[in-house]
């Protein structure tokens, strides 16, 4: 980290072992909180969505409106988007009609254009350049999808012969491995992100599920609010006891001064 006092200061948080540690306890969050909605209030998914979704516009506007960045506004713009992002999913996979594959391809393809969209207005999809209001509204498109496909994909996994743990565990040790990749190859630091960012959803969905799943169908059967409850409480915790310092990046250009322009 620099300290040049004319450092560009992004309006999201330094990529820490701590951002990744609060990262998948909001997408565990943004599950068992959604299936509360949509689920035990019985409001479905399509209401679910609307009600999440309205609430993420409005925190990406204040995330956008703000000069800097501010702990607990990104992380509830995360939690939010990851919320909306599991009733969207669900309403794609359960409520089109197009199953956990159909649902997981739909939204991959989301998340690849609204990455190449990104890239081809602003020529980076790296976090650094969230520092201004076109790249964040890329930012937080890019994310809720992200969001939304892991969703679907940790549904699937987890449908399958693995359940519930065996699923966490594998999404466990693929971001494992991604971590290994950043520290022991070339590959793309964006790229490592962006996969790692992607597959703690999946890796939340499955452990959300795991606590408020009924016993027959391998899980916990936990109250979905009272988890919700625990988690946002941890959550907090961690956002007050870890470091969430924002991100650093370049430096500012320096003004132009005047010049005086003689005929």
């Amino acid at each position: 980290m620099t300290d040049d006092p004319k450092a560009l200061m992004t309006k999201v948080p330094a990529v820490t072992m701590g951002f990744w540690a609060i990262k998948i306890l909001a997408t565990t969050f943004g599950e068992t909180a959604g299936d509360t909605v949509s689920m035990s209030m019985n409001l479905g998914y399509l209401i679910g969505t609307a009600i999440f979704g309205v609430l993420l516009a409005v925190l990406v506007a204040f995330q956008i409106r703000a000069r800097r960045f501010h702990p607990f506004l990104y992380w509830a713009t995360i939690i939010a988007s990851t919320t909306a992002g599991t009733t969207m999913a669900d309403f794609a996979t359960r409520s089109l009609g197009i199953g956990y594959p159909g649902g997981s391809l739909l939204l991959l393809g989301a998340v690849l254009a609204s990455l190449g969209i990104w890239h081809r207005a602003l020529g980076s999809i790296s976090v650094d350049s969230v520092h201004e209001p076109k790249a964040e509204l890329h930012y937080w498109l890019t994310i809720t999808f992200s969001q939304t496909l892991g969703t679907a994909l940790g549904d699937w996994v987890a449908d399958g012969p693995l359940g519930y743990p065996g699923a966490a565990v594998m999404f466990g040790v693929l971001l494992a491995l991604l971590a290994l990749a950043h520290y022991r190859s070339s590959i793309s630091r964006v790229g490592l992100f962006w996969a790692a960012f992607i597959l703690t959803r999946p890796l939340g969905a499955v452990i959300g599920d795991f606590l408020d799943k009924p016993v027959a169908h391998g899980g916990l059967e936990l109250s979905r609010a009272g988890a919700s409850l625990v988690l946002g409480l941890v959550i907090t915790t961690l956002i007050l006891a870890l470091p969430q310092g924002a991100k650093r990046v370049g430096s500012r250009p320096a003004r132009p001064t005047a010049t005086v322009i003689s005929s």
